[in-house]
């Protein structure tokens, strides 16, 4: 090896590990910032998605201040909303909840034999490895009650984050996007970032309204179902359906889970337990595979993997609203991907029209808020002094 190849080949073994310390310091800083950026970034992506609602209403000549507060107001109201609803099934199920937990004792008493097996097997293996230490169980104080009394507070100021992140950012996003696009030094480049800015609001905008209406879909037709089996309270299972898709695969599972205990407490045999689970299953599979991709287009839909990555990822870092904005930032990735490599795109043409002149207006008012000369400092008017009078010539 010359000692070119070998420069090279440390040039760029250096450059890959500043890229692993970058992601590390990233992945860190992430985590460390959870209290303040996953309130702000969960409200990020629900600015975008109503985005087009507020667009709506200043064009009725409301001022971005007060469309943004009508949104936030319409949004809670929507909350409070489902709250109202679905609280007395709620805690209708809370006090059932024992005489639930000894149905299901009474259900899984066919599964005994196979834990049996499994404990025999586990004394076996102790004997073998020669552990004979008691197994110690330390019960700790608190209960339930005091959980929710020490977390109360971080959720409050979690929810009034996330409320006033939503408003500052609805009011201010087009001067947001304008201050960004006067910070690029060519109009080139002011076109191409004013380019990402749109597609990124237009898809992630676009892929949660139409993952919203699919997902009220699918919670009608699971309490339709749910009603049709016989299950108790099929309005709070069509929207605990509806709520847990926007987190795909992690979602769906906590649902399955949660019809097959349901199942198990309440219907007659496991037989009959699994139907709803089967039920489920089929109505979220049509609405992945079938309805979802042919209402938003082949251009939204993202590799299965790198989905299940993601959320793993940002629920490992953030927790349940790490499952929120997992699918959102995969779409910013993918926008900001095609626009660096043009080729990869795969937009209709009235969408792209519609792109074109959004970025062009975006980046005409870079343009003015670039160009536009400072204003001149203000000076105090000083009075003219009068002209004094000529003298008389002497004369000779």
């Amino acid at each position: 090896m010359t000692d070119s190849q070998f420069d090279r080949l440390m040039t760029q073994a250096s450059r890959v590990a500043l890229m692993v310390l970058g992601a590390l310091a990233l992945v860190v800083a992430l985590s460390l910032g959870r209290v303040i950026l996953a309130p702000v970034s969960l409200a990020i992506v629900v600015g975008l998605m109503f985005g087009p609602v507020a667009d709506a209403l200043e064009h009725r000549k409301i001022p971005p201040g007060l469309s943004a507060a009508l949104v936030v107001l319409l949004f809670v109201g929507m909350l409070l909303l489902a709250g109202a609803l679905f609280a007395a099934p709620v805690m209708s199920w809370v006090e059932r909840g024992p005489a639930l937990w000894t149905k299901l004792q009474t259900q899984l008493v066919g599964l005994k034999a196979p834990f049996e097996t499994m404990g025999a097997i586990q004394d076996q293996l102790k004997t073998l490895l020669g552990s004979d230490a008691a197994l110690t169980v330390k019960v700790q104080d608190g209960g339930p009650v005091q959980d929710v009394a020490l977390m109360a507070p971080s959720v409050l100021a979690d929810v009034l984050l996330f409320l006033f992140g939503l408003y500052f950012f609805l009011a201010t996003r087009h001067h947001i996007r304008i201050s960004v696009l006067s910070l690029c030094f060519s109009r080139r480049m002011r076109w191409r970032s004013a380019h990402v800015f749109r597609d990124v609001e237009l898809k992630i905008s676009r892929f949660l309204l139409s993952a919203t209406a699919i997902n009220a879909g699918v919670g009608v037709a699971t309490s339709a179902a749910m009603w049709a089996l016989g299950m108790p309270s099929p309005l709070l299972w069509g929207a605990m359906a509806a709520l847990l898709n926007f987190i795909p695969y992690v979602g769906q599972a906590v649902m399955f889970a949660v019809l097959f205990a349901v199942g198990l407490g309440t219907q007659p045999s496991i037989l009959w337990a699994l139907l709803p689970v089967v039920t489920y299953a089929v109505i979220n599979l049509t609405a992945d595979q079938i309805i979802f991709p042919h209402l938003v287009g082949r251009a939204l839909t993202l590799n299965p993997f790198v989905i299940f990555v993601s959320i793993a990822f940002w629920l490992w870092v953030w927790g349940p609203i790490g499952g929120f904005v997992a699918v959102p930032s995969l779409l910013i990735v993918q926008s900001m991907i095609m626009h660096i490599f043009p080729s990869t795109q795969n937009l209709s043409k009235i969408v792209q029209r519609k792109l074109d002149q959004k970025a062009a207006q975006d980046t005409i008012e870079a343009d003015v808020a670039k160009t536009a000369p400072p204003e001149p400092p203000a000076t105090i008017d000083k009075p003219v002094p009068k002209p004094r009078k000529r003298a008389a010539a002497s004369t000779a």
